[in-house]
């Protein structure tokens, strides 16, 4: 079944991406403006090789753990939110897209990935399109949301329901095969691109196609047995992991800027408190996503799937650190006062979390499942990518 990978090129990349931070963030207003991240910035993401760090590393990839991908993911997010986003959604749809499809695709999108030569794939799984059979493969069609970071993808990742089976399937085909709608027009995240696409029977051959709640990957190690739900819900915490920290890194440098001014009202207890307790709640927040996945990582060094215990701890832990960061969030912005008002990173930030928090991976309907088998409620249900579902 294979171990599961601990890349010892983690702490090479971190180096990398701290030295690209500046580029980031100097970039961010730009990006902002453009919709997606500009021309220096994606760049400067591509030479640092992380790209890789979801790619098997029998196809040239660094093959991450979760919690090295969770770490990843939180430094370029804490550089620029948008940046971090547009990139977790890349790295997971490559490197879940390299692990899934047998070797026919996987030569054709990834024939050096370390001379970093391989596809770049964005795309949408939870909102399923209309798969016709065809003779070697299936016609697609379909309007999509939120295919974050599509203005550097090669390829496009979308979800359609073959209509002679009923099965959901992954589709994988070039971004150009697509129409792109450029209808991004939104509060946070205003960098990432996450624009709509359109299918109109678009052919897809059989070797580009693969179950959308497969966990059983043809190249790579244990990460890939999680599926694609597990998947996401890593990049998911290691942005508000990132975001959170970047936020109270900027209320703390707010605040010796404020201190000791007339009336300041981060000289009060009351600030010192709510600081101290917003600190808690981001560290905890941290502690409890590296106790699920270290449990998790566990399981599959030993060879084994999640189980629907872990599942559900690793789902409400996602939840848990959404909304304990929305909560540090909201602390900053009210000591942050009308510094929070200005154009700068503390409003881009702020405005970015609220766009992230959205997600349907920390929505009402994942924490109920939770809560209802958690309480003993569904004996016997298992998780179907974001569905809690009873097998009778």
């Amino acid at each position: 079944m294979g171990e599961l990978h601990v890349s010892d090129e983690f702490d090479a990349l971190m180096a990398r991406l701290d030295a690209i931070s500046d580029v980031l963030q100097d970039n961010a207003d730009k990006s902002e403006e453009l919709g997606r991240l500009t021309d220096e910035s994606a760049e400067a993401l591509r030479e640092t090789g992380a790209f890789r760090v979801g790619i098997p590393r029998e196809l040239g990839g660094y093959e991450f753990s979760p919690r090295q991908v969770i770490e990843t993911i939180a430094r370029i997010s804490y550089a620029e939110a948008s940046a971090g986003w547009a990139f977790m959604a890349l790295q997971m749809v490559t490197g879940t897209t390299a692990a899934y499809l047998g070797p026919e695709a996987a030569g054709e999108l990834f024939p050096d990935v370390r001379d970093g030569r391989h596809a770049l794939i964005a795309g949408q799984g939870t909102k399923l399109g209309r798969a016709v059979r065809a003779d070697g493969g299936y016609r697609i069609s379909g309007h999509w949301h939120f295919a974050s970071g599509i203005s550097m993808a090669s390829h496009i990742h979308t979800a359609a329901l073959a209509e002679e089976t009923g099965e959901a399937l992954v589709f994988t085909f070039p971004v150009e095969q697509a129409t792109l709608v450029d209808n991004w027009d939104v509060m946070g995240l205003r960098a990432t691109c996450s624009i709509d696409y359109v299918c109109e029977d678009v052919f897809v051959p059989d070797a580009y196609v693969y179950p959308i709640a497969t966990m059983d990957p043809r190249n790579g190690g244990a990460v890939y047995r999680m599926g694609l739900a597990n998947m996401s819900g890593i990049c998911h915490t290691g942005w508000a992991l990132g975001v959170g920290r970047r936020m109270l890194d900027e209320m703390r440098a707010l605040a010796a800027r404020k201190s000791g001014a007339p009336g300041a009202s981060v000289d009060t207890q009351q600030f010192y408190a709510e600081y101290a307790e917003a600190e808690a709640k981001l560290r905890a927040a941290h502690a409890f996503a590296m106790q699920v996945w270290a449990d998790n990582e566990a399981t599959l060094d030993r060879g084994g799937h999640l189980t629907t215990e872990q599942e559900t701890l690793t789902r409400l832990m996602l939840n848990h650190t959404t909304w304990s960061v929305h909560a540090v969030g909201q602390t900053v912005y009210k000591w942050a006062a009308t510094a929070a008002l200005r154009r700068g990173a503390l409003q881009r930030f702020f405005r970015d979390l609220h766009a992230g928090t959205q997600h349907v991976t920390s929505g009402p309907v994942v924490l109920q499942n939770c809560g209802k088998w958690l309480a003993g409620l569904a004996p016997g249900a298992r998780w179907v990518f974001l569905d809690l579902q009873d097998p009778r």
